[in-house]
């Protein structure tokens, strides 16, 4: 019997499967997952809107594209940042600055007069969206006993496959009817109700340990990730000329200050200056999982930036049919993902872990094969593996490897997964375009057809997914169940 006192009342709580967790924590546990799930969903609405919105202000594919760039660059330097956010600050007042920046640079990207503004719109709403994630899942972990944890990750899996696959969808059925900025009117008033809602009934749940914050430990960590991700995520674009710099210039830049900040992490470890704690990956079940994590996360996002290229290119397809033939992949994660975290509960990972890592990499597998007289019906069947198989391992893995730690790093280890996963859908997406650029434009195939090249290009690319998915495979037999230890959690 282990017993947690919480302001939600005390509750005697058993290492049972069939616990029922308190009335309070399940609404707070909604708010929290209903508010990730609209800021996920906000990622992937404007990637169908751009050729819109270029010819709304008149401006060009590089500038029109920082709205996707300057999301992912905020996303990138708040998140390591998470960790002390989440240690200096309550609960309530965390859920309610995130809830509330996301609302307000809602608001200014739904009223932008001009594409400036939208920019600055998206950048507020990035700050929202990257406490929030690390917020969730650091309140699973705090709250939620370890018999119930599989499932309740499973529903956060959810927002992660799902939300990306219904964001295109819904941004191609609203530009198709009534014009993009209701992309953000219509998410408004969802967002308004939840801040409302949170701002009375979040309750403080966290044993706060506040630290100094240093400054130099910020800068490192904005020019590192800061510069990868804008580096990574400018490869694509640099072989159209579409960039202010050289790829290779923001990437060396974060590369040696990543250095410098992980140095910088392990001279201030132990003290409460340290920004983002590394203690974390002396757990070889939490940097197993990790890196796993990473390699899926790469190759998932590599495929949702070739696949629509393919769709529309190749099988020339509209962006509305794109979004409506990649619903059904991403609803199959959403649907597998909370009998996952049920049989996760019963049986552990690796059970789930090990087929699943051979499910994705045989989806891949799958998507080498692609051309340009596939049937559509067998695009859609290969995707629908590729949710099947992310279903299966996305909630062991971030259960398992976050479950490993102590509950003092729950807030860095969160950060530490939410940054590198971000790190790694940026390198993936990188990876992806350039073997696809590199092989339509040198593979000697340009003379047979623009669409032959492109399928040819994107042949390759998927390749590489293959490969990567593969590793990640082998890595899957050594990946261990966490300790089973219940730790009293005391709630103030």
């Amino acid at each position: 019997m282990v017993v947690q006192e919480t302001d939600y009342g005390r509750h005697a709580v058993t290492a049972r499967q069939d616990i029922k967790l308190p009335r309070n924590l399940v609404v707070v546990l909604t708010l929290m997952l209903a508010a990730a799930f609209i800021m996920v969903l906000n990622e992937t609405v404007m990637s169908v809107a751009l050729p819109r919105l270029m010819l709304d202000f008149k401006v060009s594919a590089a500038l029109v594209q920082w709205l996707t760039t300057a999301f992912l660059l905020t996303m990138a330097v708040v998140i390591p940042l998470t960790g002390y956010i989440l240690q200096r600050f309550s609960t309530r007042v965390t859920f309610v600055t995130s809830v509330g920046l996301f609302t307000v640079g809602t608001g200014i990207c739904a009223f932008a007069p001009e594409l400036g503004v939208l920019i600055m719109g998206r950048v507020v709403q990035g700050a929202g969206t990257a406490i929030m994630l690390p917020l969730l899942t650091t309140t699973v972990l705090t709250l939620v006993p370890i018999r119930r944890r599989g499932r309740i990750m499973g529903l956060n899996t959810i927002i992660i496959a799902v939300a990306p696959a219904i964001g295109p969808v819904f941004s191609g059925l609203v530009l198709n009817t009534l014009g993009w900025r209701w992309t953000f009117l219509l998410i408004l008033p969802v967002a308004v109700v939840i801040f409302i809602l949170g701002a009375f009934l979040i309750v403080d749940f966290s044993d706060r340990n506040p630290g100094r914050l240093d400054f130099v430990s910020v800068v490192l960590s904005g020019a590192a990730f800061g510069g990868l991700i804008y580096g990574l995520s400018s490869i694509g674009e640099s072989v159209e000329g579409h960039v202010l710099l050289p790829p290779w210039v923001p990437v060396s830049i974060g590369v040696v200050a990543l250095a410098l900040f992980v140095l910088r992490q392990l001279q201030l470890q132990g003290t409460k200056a340290v920004l983002l704690d590394m203690r974390p990956f002396r757990v070889g079940n939490f940097s197993t999982g990790t890196i796993m994590l990473m390699l899926f996360m790469a190759a998932l996002f590599g495929s949702l930036i070739l696949l629509p290229l393919y769709l529309q290119r190749v099988l020339t397809l509209d962006t509305l049919q794109t979004g409506l033939l990649l619903l059904p992949g991403g609803l199959t994660t959403g649907v597998v993902a909370p009998v996952v975290g049920r049989a996760f509960d019963r049986w552990g990972p690796r059970p789930l872990v090990i087929p699943g890592s051979f499910v994705v990499a045989a989806a891949m597998g799958g998507m080498y094969l692609l051309g340009p007289s596939t049937p559509l019906a067998q695009v859609v069947a290969t995707h629908v593996v590729l949710g099947l198989g992310l279903g299966m391992v996305m909630t062991p893995l971030l259960t398992s490897s976050l479950g490993s730690l102590h509950q003092d790093l729950f807030s860095h280890g969160s950060a530490i997964t939410n940054t590198l996963q971000q790190l790694a859908g940026a390198a993936g997406t990188a990876l992806f375009i350039s073997v696809m650029t590199a092989t339509t434009a040198n593979g000697g195939h340009i003379d047979t057809g623009s669409v032959t090249a492109q399928a040819d290009g994107i042949h390759h690319a998927f390749l590489w997914g293959f490969v990567l998915t593969l590793i990640a495979a082998g890595m899957s037999f050594f990946l261990r169940s966490p300790r089973p230890t219940v730790m009293t959690t005391v709630v103030h």
